[in-house]
C-alpha cells in the first residue's frame, strides 16, 4: 500500500470504522465481491439510498460520527460522507473527505454553505469523487468510474469546487454538527468557508 494513502485508512473519533456496527455493515456490503470497485459501489449505494438526508427529511436528530449515522439512519451530506469513508476504510479501501462551497439559493447568491462528499482510491482509477447525499428530483449522483457524476456542479461565481482530499473532516464541520443538535438550529448554522485548511 502506498504510504501516502495510510492516513485514508485510519479509524478516528468521527470515522470510527472499528465500531462493531460499522464492521458488521461493511462486511455485509462486501459480500462475495472481490474488486475494490464492486465493494466501494456497494458501500456508496447503501449510504446514498438507505441513509436519509437530514435536510430532505427534516430529521430531528443531527449526527456526526459514522457509527451514529448508521445507528440513526440519517445525516447531513457531511455525516453521510463520514459513514461512507468509514465503510470503505473498514473494507481496506482508502477514502477521504471533499467539499464544495455552494449557494443555498437557485440564483446562486448568499447564503453559501459547504457541501460534503467523498473521494475513494480505486486501484485501476486512482482517486474518484462520489456524492452520497441522496438522489431526488433534480439531483442524480452515480458511481460509474472513471466518469464523475456528483450531485451538484459549481455554477455561481462565489461557489467553489475544492480539490483537496482530506483524511479527516474539517473542524468547522464537526463543530457545526456537534454544537447545533436540533434540525432548526443546524439548518441556521450550516458551515461555510472560502478556503480549505486542515485546522
Amino acid at each position: 500500500m502506498n504510504p501516502n494513502l495510510q492516513g485514508y485508512l485510519q479509524s478516528s473519533f468521527v470515522i470510527d470504522f472499528e465500531h462493531p456496527s460499522i464492521l458488521a455493515k461493511a462486511k455485509e456490503l462486501k459480500g462475495d465481491a472481490k474488486s475494490d470497485v464492486e465493494i466501494a459501489k456497494s458501500c456508496f449505494t447503501f449510504v446514498r439510498d438507505h441513509i436519509r438526508h437530514t435536510g430532505d427529511h427534516k430529521d430531528a436528530i443531527i449526527t456526526c460520527k459514522a457509527s451514529d449515522v448508521l445507528a440513526y439512519q440519517t445525516g447531513w451530506c457531511y455525516a453521510k460522507s463520514h459513514l461512507l469513508a468509514a465503510l470503505c476504510r473498514a473494507n481496506s479501501i482508502p477514502a477521504g473527505l471533499c467539499y464544495q462551497r455552494l449557494s443555498l439559493l437557485d440564483n446562486g447568491g448568499e447564503p453559501y454553505t459547504l457541501h460534503g462528499l467523498n473521494a475513494i482510491y480505486l486501484k485501476d482509477f486512482g482517486w474518484y469523487r462520489v456524492d452520497s447525499r441522496g438522489n431526488k428530483e433534480g439531483i442524480h449522483a452515480e458511481f460509474s468510474p472513471p466518469l464523475e457524476q456528483l450531485a451538484f456542479r459549481v455554477k455561481a461565481s462565489h461557489e467553489i469546487d475544492f480539490q483537496e482530499i482530506l483524511s479527516e473532516p474539517l473542524s468547522i464541520v464537526i463543530t457545526a454538527l456537534q454544537t447545533y443538535t436540533s434540525f432548526e438550529e443546524s439548518l441556521k448554522h450550516l458551515p461555510d468557508c472560502t478556503e480549505i485548511t486542515r485546522l
